[in-house]
């Protein structure tokens, strides 16, 4: 095993940025890779095995890249620009965060932060329809949102409707009080609250008033055709066949539309099928439709997220396994 020294300059108005809070992000590296950072006078020395200390390279090389871009180091952007070198794509990185949608109220940027998500946002650029198939936390609601609000702002559509399918999730509520709107707000929440944060309350309520945007939930599709609108279908897993079916053929000129699910987090009762695995069957093939899966890999939540929703992949995955060995030796 051979040593290597390797220097990189990291400015110090940006070293506690890329190093993190109590130096967390550069003490994971060194346990990641096995080398040791000395950072003196703006430089930051790297003392490891000669490829391990390469990568690490690489990997400071991006994160003070996306620092001198004006973003702030977290550590999701860490682990996924360490993956990212194991898979010999962390040039990707900058690249991804050079990919604008649109600021937030406060003005914050919102931008793609994974490759997965990055394909995700051009096959709503590009297609007509877009079916974003992923776990909880990989952004697929909130860049759709970003992307319609964008869109309706440029006047590239003249409204925006967001709908979900109102079901419980896995418990009874019973009556709940109130008018309808008051009876539907709880299942839609989810998609207030990004609206909110991108376009502001005020702004959501004035073109609200005007029809420009809407939010619904599902059954208040049916007999509409939707022409020059941006239409986002939230929790499609939790859709009948049928309701998909009505769904899709709402569409009309001059439309876009994104469709988002994740197929392990069914509400709808025990045996009944989902319309958004069946559309996807029945889709796949056509053209102006994209079907985009994102991963564990793409969670941009709390680490922790990110690692429940492997551990749920890793169990779901022994669990078909064990089940279909068990069928086996019964046949």
């Amino acid at each position: 095993m051979s040593l290597s020294e390797l220097m990189i300059d990291i400015p110090a108005e940006h070293e506690a940025n890329v190093f993190g809070q109590f130096d967390s992000y550069a003490k994971k590296i060194e346990r990641t890779f096995h080398v040791t950072l000395i950072a003196r006078d703006g430089q930051t020395k790297i003392v490891g095995e000669n490829s391990a200390a390469q990568k690490v390279l690489r990997i400071l090389t991006q994160l003070v890249e996306l620092s001198r871009r004006g973003n702030t180091i977290t550590e999701q952007n860490v682990d996924y620009a360490i993956s990212l070198v194991y898979e010999d794509q962390e040039e990707d990185l900058v690249a991804i965060d050079k990919d604008l949608i649109c600021y937030t109220l406060q003005g914050k940027p919102v931008k793609p932060k994974t490759l997965g998500q990055k394909r995700y946002v051009d096959a709503i650029r590009e297609g007509m329809i877009t079916f974003g198939l992923g776990p909880a936390g990989t952004g697929k609601t909130y860049l759709a949102m970003a992307m319609a609000i964008t869109a309706f702002k440029r006047n590239e559509v003249s409204r925006i409707i967001l709908t979900r399918p109102a079901i419980e999730a896995g418990e009874k509520l019973g009556f709940l009080p109130g008018d309808l709107q008051s009876k539907i707000d709880p299942y839609l929440r989810p998609l207030y609250d990004a609206l909110y944060q991108i376009m502001g309350a005020e702004s959501f309520i004035k073109n609200s008033e005007k029809g420009l945007i809407e939010v619904a939930p599902l059954a208040y599709m049916r007999g509409r055709t939707l022409d020059n609108a941006f239409i986002i279908l939230d929790e499609a897993q939790n859709t009948t066949p049928a309701q998909m079916k009505m769904f899709l053929t709402r569409i009309g000129f001059g439309s876009k539309v994104v469709i988002t699910g994740d197929s392990t987090q069914k509400d709808l009762p025990a045996g009944a099928a989902s319309g958004l695995d069946v559309a996807v069957q029945v889709v796949k093939n056509l053209d102006d439709i994209t079907i985009c899966s994102l991963t564990s890999k793409d969670v941009v939540r709390h680490p922790l997220v990110q690692k429940i929703v492997k551990a749920y992949e890793d169990y779901e995955k022994k669990s078909a396994a064990r089940q279909k060995n068990t069928r086996r030796r019964k046949a």
